[in-house]
């Protein structure tokens, strides 16, 4: 069946239920569009900003979008963008755009103008909906990217270029738009990059959205009862798969926008969480601000809360630990999964293992997981000899969509080699050791080295330069730029500093170390010699300090 068909279940057995909520702790005055009847807050600066719909009003206003995209032309295998931060609006939008036959490309809301032209030309998109927060990035590109033909634009004061979405949705019908759909339609087109830092287009089927719900809900037994808190954002795979677990269990999902520790345990507390996924950032957070007494955890209401789980970067056993201390009754997963494999659950810790923390599990539901050598033959367990990670089930993407290339080099023999190295202990757990890939991982963020490096490289001082990761303890790992100066060049860390405010925040290297750059014969960066003498020497600094 299609994605689509859980929704219309929903909508049909349990219309009055609420689907979703959105609360924004920084909002203290409306939207000045409303979403009718929908507005449950008057503007007031003592409350929170909240918003809910029901099932049934999720799947009407679904299939209005959808009843709009075909008045519109958009044809069955058309690409429409999502270009939103997280909202009421977005996963009636995804699913309106699905309905329609369409392939549904949600897009990364940190993209510079550049990449987002760059994505929407390679995924081949005709009809953008953005938000007001990319009005600026859009405008910069939007007379450059002509296969564009409509722009649906969530938001008030709507430009001259784009079409007014609250304005459009309501003169459409809240029936089926009637378009079938089956197991193998495509549905959705995610982004990812390699270590050059150029996105490639991820294509899915319905079977593979189905597969990530019903991995979703096995792993942790969503019911109707249960309510999610879901924090990340939802152009990701990670968030998107994980609250399918809550579409496939009929169940309600909050959508909090912000990550202050007290946010997330207060919304935890007022809207009866019972399961909230993270990222170790926040959790390390959590428990600083626990640990300094900033939050006083009596005061709220979480006995209801029965599982945290965590995913996107390797968790340190000692954050677990420290969790269990002060929730004890939490059952804890750890996840592990990429937008190839259909995000997240394709290795589980799984909530009764414990004892196997710093491992990323063993295979999750209707997955198989083999750690390889290079002539493809599995690695033997409990040998500490390192493999890399391959992958097969349902949730394996089709292909990298006009790259052969790469999915040739990616999709072989059905399975999904994913670059990452693993090791394989006698109990049969998955312990990751390192990524063949350079990518960064920062508090679950992708950060990709060579961007930052040609970048860096653009300065007149700069000779040569390799940005690598260094271990940290709240966010994974930090960026680090080895810089080589040109001989007799003054160059500071506080030049690199205001040289790179162009770049997005989290692009920016968190450190600089001045020092000559190692190359091979090849001319290639010997990266593994660098990680190893400033990593290592990170570490030892930090257990000096602690």
């Amino acid at each position: 069946m299609p994605i689509t068909q859980y929704l219309i279940d929903n909508a049909r057995t349990k219309p009055s239920d609420i689907a979703l909520v959105e609360v924004n702790p920084e909002r203290r005055e409306s939207r000045g569009v409303t979403w009718r009847e929908y507005e449950l807050v008057e503007p007031n600066p003592s409350k929170r900003y909240r918003r809910e719909i029901s099932w049934r009003e999720f799947d009407e206003n679904a299939n209005r979008f959808a009843n709009l995209l075909i008045s519109s032309g958009v044809k069955r295998g058309d690409k429409v963008g999502i270009l939103l931060m997280n909202c009421l609006e977005w996963l009636p939008i995804y699913f309106g755009i699905l309905k329609a036959g369409a392939i549904v490309v949600p897009m990364n809301f940190r993209y510079t103008a550049d990449e987002i032209k760059y994505c929407l030309d390679l995924a081949d998109v005709s009809t953008l909906v953005l938000g007001p927060e990319f009005l600026e990035r859009v405008e910069e590109v939007v007379g450059d990217v002509p296969r564009i033909e409509r722009f649906f634009y969530v938001g008030e004061a709507c430009p001259s270029w784009a079409e007014s979405y609250f304005s459009c949705i309501w003169n459409q019908p809240a029936v089926e738009p009637g378009v079938s759909l089956s197991d193998d339609d495509e549905a959705a087109i995610y982004f990812s990059s390699g270590t050059t830092g150029f996105p490639k287009a991820i294509l899915h089927l319905h079977r593979g959205l189905v597969h990530a719900a019903e991995v979703e809900r096995r792993h942790h037994g969503q019911t109707a009862d249960d309510v999610f808190l879901c924090i990340p954002p939802l152009y990701h795979t990670g968030a998107k798969m994980h609250w399918f677990g809550s579409l496939a269990s009929g169940s309600r999902a909050v959508l909090l926008r912000g990550v202050r520790p007290d946010w997330i345990l207060q919304t935890a507390s007022e809207e009866r969480c019972t399961i909230v996924w993270l990222l170790v950032p926040w959790a390390q957070d959590i428990l600083d601000a626990l640990d300094c007494g900033d939050i006083d955890i009596d005061a709220l209401s979480l006995d209801q809360w029965r599982l945290m789980h965590i995913g996107a970067q390797p968790v340190p056993r000692s954050l677990i630990r420290r969790w269990t201390e002060y929730f004890p009754a939490h059952q804890y997963d750890t996840n592990y999964g990429l937008s190839e494999g259909m995000g997240p659950g394709s290795v589980h810790l799984g909530v009764d293992n414990l004892d196997h923390l710093g491992a990323i599990g063993v295979p999750g539901y209707g997955w198989e997981a083999e750690v390889r050598r290079e002539d493809g033959t599995p690695v033997t367990a409990g040998t500490h000899e390192a493999g890399e990670l391959c992958l097969r089930g349902d949730g394996v993407m089709v292909c990298y969509y006009k790259n052969p290339e790469a999915t040739a080099e990616t999709l072989r023999g059905g399975w999904l080699y994913t670059g990452d190295m693993a090791e394989v202990d006698e109990d049969g757990f998955i312990y990751l050791v390192d990524r063949k890939k350079d990518v960064i991982i920062s508090g679950g963020e992708n950060i990709y080295p060579v961007q930052i490096e040609d970048f860096l490289r653009g300065h007149a001082a700069v000779k040569d330069v390799a940005v690598i990761g260094l271990p940290d303890a709240r966010l994974g790992e930090i960026s680090c730029a080895v810089v080589e100066a040109k001989p007799g060049a003054d160059l500071t860390e506080d030049d690199l500093r205001k040289f790179c405010i162009r770049l997005p925040r989290y692009k920016r290297p968190r450190t600089y170390i001045f020092a000559d750059v190692p190359r091979n014969p090849t001319g290639k960066i010997e990266k593994p010699v660098l990680r190893e003498r400033y990593g290592a020497a990170r570490l030892v600094a930090r257990e000096n300090e602690s």
